[in-house]
Formats: C-alpha cells, sequence, structure tokens
C-alpha cells in the first residue's frame, strides 16, 4: 500500500501522524506485554511448548514496528516540508 501524502491535507496528515502514533504506541506495549508473560512462563512452568510458540509470535509482530515509524517519518517529513 502506497501512501501518497501529497494529495492529502495537512490537517489529513496530522490525524494520520496521530493515528500512527496511536497504533505504534499500543502495539509497542502489548508486544513487550506478551513477551514479558512468554518469557516469565518460560521460566517458571514446566511445559514450554506453548511459551515459545508465543515467544515466536511476539518477536514477528514487532517486525511490523519499523514500518510504522518508517510511516511516521514519512509524515512527519512531508508536514515539515509543507510548513
Amino acid at each position: 500500500m502506497e501512501l501518497n501524502f501529497k494529495n492529502k491535507t495537512t490537517k489529513e496528515l496530522a490525524d494520520t501522524l496521530k493515528i500512527l502514533k496511536i497504533i505504534a504506541t499500543s502495539l509497542l506495549i502489548i508486544i513487550l506485554l506478551l513477551l514479558s508473560i512468554t518469557i516469565y512462563g518460560m521460566l517458571t512452568k514446566e511445559d514450554n511448548g506453548t511459551f515459545i510458540a508465543l515467544f515466536v509470535v511476539g518477536i514477528s509482530c514487532a517486525g511490523i514496528l519499523p514500518l510504522q515509524f518508517a510511516s511516521m517519518k514519512k509524515v512527519k517529513n512531508e508536514l515539515k516540508s509543507r510548513s
């Protein structure tokens, strides 16, 4: 999905940036919570199969964060170029 920021108004870009920040923050919190629970489970429980699978899911979801930060940077650069 290619976002075309030049066709959006400044208000739409500011709203997009706000939404991207909310999504990135909530995703980061959820990933950290998932990873901390799975690490705790791996250290304290004897059956680690479920916790290892959830750990892999958490690490995989963390791959989305750089994309969110790159999108936020593009929106910020577009807003900066307009002001």
